[in-house]
């Protein structure tokens, strides 16, 4: 009996196919855009476990974060 060893080809265009963008995301009726910073470490663990003991994603807290800071006019 031979192992059939695939090359990932079909698997890589599987999920892309499957694959929801940042733009694809909806959040209340808005679609979303993805936001990269660059953060210092020490920021980065703080945030993460301040996070972590209050049992919220650190996504959802930092959008809030940003939503308070830049409201609308």
């Amino acid at each position: 009996m031979s192992k059939k060893i695939s090359s990932g080809v079909k698997l890589d265009a599987a999920r892309a196919d499957n694959a929801t963008t940042a733009d694809d995301r909806v959040n209340n009726g808005e679609a979303t855009k993805r936001l990269t910073i660059d953060v210092p470490a020490s920021l980065h663990a703080r945030i993460k476990s301040q996070c972590a003991l209050r049992g919220v994603k650190m996504a959802d807290e930092l959008r809030e974060l940003l939503n308070h800071h830049f409201q609308p006019s």
